[in-house]
């Protein structure tokens, strides 16, 4: 039995408290130097980019990497990339408990749906240009990976989790060296592309006079005197928030059974299989809420046991740890060959990423283009977090359907975006099939995003 001081005791404690910490240091250094709160780069991205710059100081003298030391376990990096991992469906999870509004219009109906199919062929343009760079490159230069660029879609358009799944794949199965940590980083590079691109749309709108920046929402939080009747009271035997973490769980744990299953019934995918744990993740909260929703309607349960402001703020805290955690995982000894490729990548990735959603929200959303346009772009080289922190800049109140259209569209995104998430692994063994898969695929989404512009014109003409 190990002593309760041992280093392997706390090395678990003294990551999770290291990862808080950079948070903290983070928030503060946002609030007290105005170039950095001006950047909009998120505080998650900023706390990574304190470790990293920690460890490599530590590494400069103490000749050894921080996160490999005893403190840390001898294997941080790992618990820094299983962080990222879990986070990541937790995330999902939290956020697919939130209860739903009401009925949505017809008109409402169709924007929703339109940023969804916005959401999924944004990641297939990603992933055309990122996959067309990356078999270049392969051409160029000796041992590089072909299908690395399709990592540009999960980096940029799903985030750290999702590119480090992937990137873990191509490392594990079809022998990418280094490929966690280049997924993470172009997710890290995804992040800065929000900041920049960001910056200077809201510059150019604030020169044609065309920009009032907002105060940020001073929405007061939840309280106990509104919860309503059917609210589990703040005070009770089992605390709220208690509730909301033990169903988050409850939930994920189902997660690993279904994946477990799964494994056993393809254990040539099980990698596949287990980078998927957000998507079951989602399922099995689905599942438990239409199950708690049935005993509602049997009067079984009284009480509303799950309360969106609190899997709110559930959601965003392991968002918060994922992109910190992952961040700080990168291992940029692994890729000093490839930083040519990985900044042209990135430079590309960001690009065509304006211009595509800038076009999409002059087009779709004539209603509010720029509201719609800030909070995709951001989504879709960072996180919803980040479209969040972009519209807010010009939507402080989020009068306009835009944040709603980021949460609700993930529905439409899924299905759709599925058979993308297929091809990747089809990306290593076939790269040029995918390109042109990807292609055809890109064509039909845009079909489909443009139906009502197309067939109206064909109408016209008939």
């Amino acid at each position: 039995m190990d002593n309760f001081w041992d280093f392997n005791v706390w090395s678990t404690i003294s990551i999770i408290a290291v990862l808080l910490l950079s948070l903290l240091a983070a928030s503060m250094l946002r609030k007290a130097i105005p170039f950095l709160r001006n950047s909009l780069i998120p505080t998650s991205v900023l706390g990574g980019g304190i470790l990293i710059a920690v460890a490599g100081v530590y590494k400069l003298i103490a000749h050894e990497g921080m996160f490999e030391t005893a403190f840390f376990g001898n294997n941080g990096t790992a618990m820094l990339e299983l962080i990222t991992y879990h986070c990541l469906a937790l995330g999902f999870i939290a956020s697919a408990f939130k209860p739903s509004k009401g009925k949505l219009t017809k008109k409402r109906t169709s924007e929703i749906f339109n940023t969804g199919v916005t959401t999924v062929s944004t990641y297939l343009l990603q992933g055309i240009f990122g996959l067309g760079i990356s078999i270049v490159a392969a051409l160029l230069v000796s041992g590089f990976f072909n299908a690395a660029g399709i990592l540009l879609p999960f980096g940029y358009g799903q985030g750290t989790g999702q590119a480090m799944n992937y990137g873990n794949i191509f490392e594990a199965d079809y022998g990418f060296t280094g490929g966690k940590s280049f997924g993470l980083t172009i997710a890290a590079l995804g992040f800065l592309s929000a900041s920049i691109g960001g910056v200077i749309h809201l510059n150019i709108l604030k020169k044609r006079g065309k920009l009032k920046i907002a105060e940020e929402s001073a929405a007061p939080a939840q309280s106990e005197q509104a919860t309503g009747d059917r609210k589990l009271p703040m005070k009770e035997s089992i605390d709220r928030l208690t509730v909301q973490i033990a169903l988050i769980f409850t939930a994920y744990l189902l997660a690993y059974l279904l994946m477990f299953v799964l494994g056993l019934l393809l254990p040539g995918m099980k990698s596949v299989v287990f980078g998927f744990n957000f998507l079951l993740g989602v399922l099995s909260a689905t599942l438990i809420k239409l199950f708690m929703n049935f005993l509602h309607r049997k009067n079984v349960l009284k009480k509303d046991y799950t309360d969106a402001f609190l899997m709110t703020r559930a959601s965003n805290f392991f968002f918060d740890l994922m992109i910190v955690a992952g961040i700080a995982a990168i291992r940029f000894s692994m890729l000093e060959r490839y930083w040519g490729i990985i900044l042209i990548m990135g430079a590309v990735g960001l690009v065509i990423t304006y211009i595509y959603n800038r076009f999409v929200a002059k087009k779709l959303f004539p209603d509010y283009p720029e509201e719609q346009f800030l909070a995709m772009y951001g989504m879709l080289t960072g996180t919803a977090s980040t479209g969040v922190i972009l519209l807010r800049e010009i939507d402080g109140n989020f009068s306009t359907p835009a944040a709603d259209n980021l949460v609700y569209q993930n529905f439409p995104a899924i299905v759709f975006g599925f058979p993308m998430m297929l091809l990747a692994t089809l990306a290593p063994k076939k790269p040029i099939l995918t390109l042109l898969i990807l292609i055809g695929f890109f064509a039909v989404m845009n079909v489909i995003l443009f139906r009502s512009r197309i067939f109206k014109r064909k109408s016209k003409q008939n």
